[in-house]
């Protein structure tokens, strides 16, 4: 079967997920300022880094609806409402979010766009729902060391970075202030998660 993309379910499908993704970054973006209020600046990397590729996802379906350019599309469809004090919380419902747009949403979405006959739009489904597999597991895996206290300790001695500055500690635990920058221990990450490499770069 092939449509016009503007007579289609896909394009209700792309308006949907553009919304999705759009608010998921805005979400996001409002975690990271909550991460920064509770002196915890990894964790507000984490979501604003998440942020600046959901935004890229969004733009991705918007240029999908281009046929469309000068309609409305009207939809229906349900967007959490994710708002809590507690960043475990956020980080918890991120994970659920994501595995949620990994499936069963997206695909369901590429199984209609290839049906009425977008392959190009069907495959944009897929890969982001990959995508969002990766953000889910990434926000589920600080999830888990929040809420086992390990974000700032270690069961061996490993190496972590400043984010601030670059300093680099070995130890079980990230020290309190940086000796360097005196940035707090909010700003420490484990170096295997450094960005850009951490200890693979640095051969440790």
């Amino acid at each position: 079967m092939s449509v016009e993309l503007t007579d289609s379910e896909t394009l209700k499908n792309l308006m949907r997920a553009f919304a999705g993704e759009s608010q998921a970054r805005n979400r996001y973006t409002f975690a990271a300022s909550l991460c920064r209020q509770q002196k915890l600046p990894v964790l507000e990397a984490v979501f604003l880094f998440t942020a600046g590729q959901e935004k890229e996802h969004a733009e991705i379906f918007y240029r999908h609806m281009k046929p469309a350019a000068g309609r409305t599309v009207s939809i229906d469809g349900g967007y959490p409402v994710d708002q809590t004090a507690a960043v475990a919380q956020l980080l918890r419902r991120a994970q659920h979010n994501e595995y949620e747009e990994f499936d069963p949403v997206y695909p369901a979405f590429a199984e209609t766009a290839q049906a009425e006959g977008f392959a190009e739009i069907a495959a944009s489904f897929r890969n982001i729902a990959a995508i969002e597999q990766t953000h889910g597991s990434r926000f589920g895996y600080f999830a888990d060391l929040l809420e086992g206290e390990k974000l700032f300790v270690s069961d061996t001695v490993c190496g972590w970075m400043c984010l601030n500055c670059g300093h680099i500690h070995q130890g079980t635990e990230a020290p309190e202030h940086c000796p360097v920058c005196r940035h707090e221990q909010g700003y420490f990450i484990r170096l295997e998660l450094a960005p850009w490499g951490g200890a693979r770069v640095l051969g440790r």
